[in-house]
């Protein structure tokens, strides 16, 4: 079996990968298994088939991003908030799915989404991608401002695929750790095969056509009461347990932080955060990057290749000069 990716990514992290004392370990490795295979929905397994590749690699920079639970709801709120921002994709979101009703619900299926996508078999991926595209085909309808919008659009699945690219990778680079510029590069090319299986053909595959992508968005964006009240609903989501609740909030800023300064401009966010709460959010990141959870994707995907839990926790971290990667 071949793990070894030809765009030269750097499998790496941190000082090494640990287990909490029980019963702590325990108790969030049953949160992270209750959020990806919440009751009531057809559970999966990133198990089998045993020896299938995912649509990425292991040794790549995508499945050390995926593998961290605080990058994932901080860059996927920032890439939501992208979403809204455009009106057609804002009222294909906000008309056709739960989130304003359901919204654990759905943050839970969009979770379990990107994890089938990153470390699922490719079999399994390709079938899950396959019944979305199916799903997408009936999302249509017109804007308020009488513009239509299809959720099988290429340029708007192009724009939900850079933003999901966006925010993940700049909530890692922030939160986590640095990334070099060849490593951002990295990413946005492994996230190729799944964009091209959404229908995304022209989604981004470098920085310089990330900043292309969003320049040409630039006259589309615009706020909205959608967009206030979607993060009312992520504060007060019970995403978290109640005593992690103010993180949850906290979390909620940090991804505003991450976004373009004149994209807040526009949406008239405000991304401050103070320096403590940047050290808490950094110190935060870095645990979660090498806290082993036996039972989530990353660690069954990994045994379902022959790799050890601690993959993606024990490689060595490439000597690297890190940088903010874009030019906006």
């Amino acid at each position: 079996m071949r793990t070894d990716n030809p765009a030269g990514s750097g499998r790496a992290a941190g000082a090494g990968g640990f287990l909490l004392p029980w019963p702590a370990q325990n108790w969030i490795e049953s949160l992270a298994l209750g959020f990806m295979q919440p009751a009531g929905m057809r559970p999966i397994s990133f198990l089998q088939p045993v020896g299938e590749a995912a649509l990425v690699p292991a040794d790549s920079v995508s499945w050390q991003i995926f593998k961290n639970p605080l990058a994932l709801f901080i860059g996927g709120v920032a890439a939501v908030v992208l979403e809204l921002a455009e009106p057609r994709v804002r009222s294909g979101v906000w008309n056709h799915t739960t989130f304003r009703t359901e919204p654990v619900r759905r943050l839970q299926r969009t979770g379990l989404a990107a994890m089938v996508t990153v470390y699922g078999a490719r079999s399994v991926a390709e079938e899950m991608i396959a019944q979305i595209r199916q799903a997408h085909e009936r999302v249509q309808g017109v804007t308020e401002a009488g513009a239509p919008y299809s959720a099988a659009d290429p340029a708007l699945l192009n724009w939900v695929q850079a933003t999901a690219c966006y925010g993940f990778l700049e909530a890692y680079c922030a939160y986590v750790r640095p990334l070099s510029l060849h490593e951002r590069d990295c990413f946005l090319r492994e996230a190729e095969p799944a964009a091209v299986l959404y229908g995304a053909l022209g989604a981004p595959r470098s920085r310089a056509e990330m900043v292309a992508q969003f320049t040409a968005m630039r006259p589309c964006l615009e706020p909205s009461g959608i967009l206030r009240e979607f993060l009312g609903i992520m504060r007060g989501a019970p995403v978290l347990p109640a005593p992690l609740r103010p993180l949850q909030r906290l979390m909620v800023r940090a991804a505003l932080a991450i976004l373009p300064g004149w994209v807040r401009g526009t949406l008239l966010l405000d991304g401050h955060l103070r320096p403590w709460e940047q050290r808490l959010l950094r110190a935060a990141g870095g645990m979660a990057d090498r806290l082993v959870l036996r039972g989530a994707p990353p660690a069954e995907a990994c045994r379902r290749l022959g790799l050890p839990d601690r993959y993606l926790y024990d490689a060595p971290r490439p000597a690297i000069l890190p940088s903010c990667g874009w030019d906006f």
